[in-house]
């Protein structure tokens, strides 16, 4: 089973990897000079290489070839998503969402948001960790969180949908919303859901009102359904 590493520090055909990638390849798996490494820059590149240096501090390979555009999918997802009061929770969605397939993560600041930011450090080290699991070679964007009015009011392209529970609002099955090959932007709400206030803002601008089914899902299990929903439409 391939082992995927990451680094960016890339000069000409040589590539160095930081101390906790040098560890585990070289103490975990116990890998050696001329050994075989497969690695990404996370921009999209998937490298094959061969140690050059098994410094366990500073593993260094050659590089013998390149893919440029390994894995690119036919869409982009970007998901707008509020943290929750239950941290773990909120890393479980965001792992999972990475090895589904998301490029772009921005966590909102709603009206009912229990919490009003998120440990970025580990949430980016977590997805990268997520995209060498399921073998992907984007690294998906963090952004800082947002209040949801502000984020609304921003000119972000794609196809632009709000996921949440009112059944007085008009709704669409996000499966009937989604359409093959596009580029995708989805608003998930906190614990409690979007108020209507919020809602009526994001459907002035633009966004279409969806629901994720007939049952009532937690905001992680909502997201997840909705990366899961856009990756189904597009194999």
């Amino acid at each position: 089973m391939m082992q995927l590493f990451y680094t960016e520090n890339i000069s000409g055909q040589t590539a160095y990897f930081d101390n906790e990638e040098s560890v585990h390849g070289l103490r975990v798996l116990r890998m050696h000079k001329g050994d075989s490494i497969t690695f990404t820059d996370g921009s999209g590149n998937l490298y094959e290489g061969l140690i050059s240096s098994d410094d366990p501090r500073k593993m260094e390979a050659v590089i013998v070839s390149s893919h440029p555009g390994y894995g690119k999918k036919p869409y982009k997802l970007h998901l707008a998503v509020s943290p929750l009061k239950n941290t773990d929770r909120f890393e479980w969605l965001i792992e999972k969402a990475v090895e589904i397939g998301v490029d772009v993560i921005t966590p909102i600041i709603c009206e009912r948001s229990e919490k009003p930011g998120i440990r970025k450090e580990r949430i980016s080290k977590l997805i990268i960790s997520a995209m060498k699991q399921s073998l992907k070679c984007s690294c998906p964007k963090l952004n800082e969180p947002i209040p949801l009015s502000k984020f609304i009011g921003e000119n972000i392209s794609g196809f632009r949908l709000i996921a949440h529970c009112n059944e007085d609002i008009r709704r669409i099955s996000i499966t009937e919303a989604i359409k093959p090959a596009k580029d995708y932007l989805i608003l998930i709400g906190p614990e409690g859901d979007f108020t209507n206030e919020e809602v009526a803002l994001a459907t002035k601008a633009g966004f279409i009102s969806v629901h994720i089914g007939n049952s009532r899902l937690r905001t992680e299990t909502a997201g997840i359904a909705a990366c899961c929903s856009v990756y189904l439409m597009n194999i």
